[in-house]
């Protein structure tokens, strides 16, 4: 019965294209190594260390940094303990009515009342410095992953020339650089993806665990059928944006305006270049088009272009909360109205309500919180 699930789990006429068979990938050459899915497995148990590092790093190398520019924890003022109040706040925000009702119940003014939900609100709210700590780990593993991997495509023929990435397609080589990227980011996102439960909540919650199991089963089913070269180069594009909206995040954290202003800035353009211009114009067309040339399309083949699309319809998703954002900043000088949620908005609301504070600056933006991969991406956070 399993042997039967697996089987059909990993059809060669699903996964491979014509004429080819796993076993035509279990005994390359000499000298020469393929991918093959065990390997990958190993992101599993990596993703713990990844964790259990991240603690490590907010612990002794965040919060440090945080004491050294003056971002404390904060200690935030606690309502006053009250049974009543405590279980409808768990429930619901109370209306006009429910407000007059608990009034003559507790025999507190409407006034008093409205004030320790507002207490109570705050009270839940994270702290800034747990805020900074989780921007920095994400903008050292972007930065650290993107100058690996960056350092090893510049050498690589299929960086300048895409076509590149479907020769003699799927009996490509595996390098270490190629191996190396992979795991690091789908232990990264495995630790995302559980993280993202504690992690503070944003309003896009969805649309990152969406784009979390996206990046997920693209890296893994990517590496699976040797798409290595294409899921190198969309990792390394997505995260160049990343880099700058933590570094934006952080900036703003430390209340450092005009350098927030200026990342979000290089954060806007870099995102419109690498999401909405060179992943679809240049790593989408060659997965879409010339593979279809090269290669000709198969079944697996239908499944990586559905998901890479799927990206690229959260990249629009975030590029119009982007420009939104930017539209108010031009025509208002100032986001009009503080619309995050009580625990937390996505990024950009809260960093650009932050950094905007006079007409004349310009674009902000928008967390893509951890990006998008192919690794097939996808980019998280």
């Amino acid at each position: 019965m399993t042997s039967s699930i697996s089987a059909w789990i990993w059809s060669e006429r699903f996964w491979l294209p014509e004429n080819v068979s796993w076993a035509d990938l279990e005994h390359p050459p000499p000298g020469m190594e393929y991918p093959r899915m065990g390997h990958i497995l190993y992101a599993l148990p990596l993703a713990v260390g990844v964790f259990l590092l991240r603690l490590l790093f907010e612990r002794l190398v965040a919060k440090p940094c945080a004491h050294i520019l003056q971002i404390q924890a904060g200690v935030p003022r606690r309502a006053q303990p009250n049974a009543v109040l405590e279980k409808l706040y768990q429930s619901k925000c109370p209306d006009t009515r429910q407000l007059e009702g608990l009034s003559k119940q507790l025999d507190w003014d409407v006034r008093k009342i409205q004030r320790w939900f507002r207490i109570r609100r705050n009270q839940d709210r994270p702290s800034t410095q747990k805020k900074f700590c989780e921007s920095m780990w994400r903008f050292t593993f972007y930065l650290g992953i993107f100058i690996y991997a960056i350092r090893h495509l510049w050498v690589s023929p299929w960086m300048w020339d895409t076509r590149k990435c479907w020769d003699n397609y799927p009996f490509q080589p595996l390098s270490p650089g190629q191996y190396n990227h992979y795991v690091a980011e789908l232990a990264f996102y495995w630790s995302l993806m559980f993280s993202q439960f504690t992690d503070i909540k944003r309003k896009d919650f969805i649309i990152m665990l969406v784009h979390h199991l996206a990046t997920i089963i693209l890296i893994t089913f990517s590496y699976a059928n040797n798409m290595l070269r294409a899921g190198t180069l969309t990792m390394c594009v997505h995260d160049a944006s990343d880099i700058f909206l933590e570094a934006a995040k952080l900036a703003n954290y430390a209340k450092y305006q005009r350098l927030c202003d200026g990342l979000f800035v290089v954060f806007s353009i870099s995102f419109f270049l690498t999401r909405l211009v060179i992943y679809p114009f240049w790593i989408v067309n060659s997965v879409l088009f010339e593979s279809w040339e090269i290669v000709g399309p198969y079944q697996a083949w239908w499944l990586f272009n559905g998901l890479l699309l799927v990206l690229q319809t959260l990249h629009i998703i975030w590029f119009y909360l982007i420009t939104r954002i930017a539209i108010k900043a031009i025509f208002k000088g100032k986001v009009s109205k503080d619309d995050r949620s009580d625990v937390e908005s996505s990024s950009d609301e809260e960093i650009y309500s932050s950094c905007s504070k006079n007409p004349s600056q310009t674009l902000k933006t928008k967390d893509s919180s951890h990006t998008g991969n192919f690794n097939g991406e996808t980019h998280d956070h």
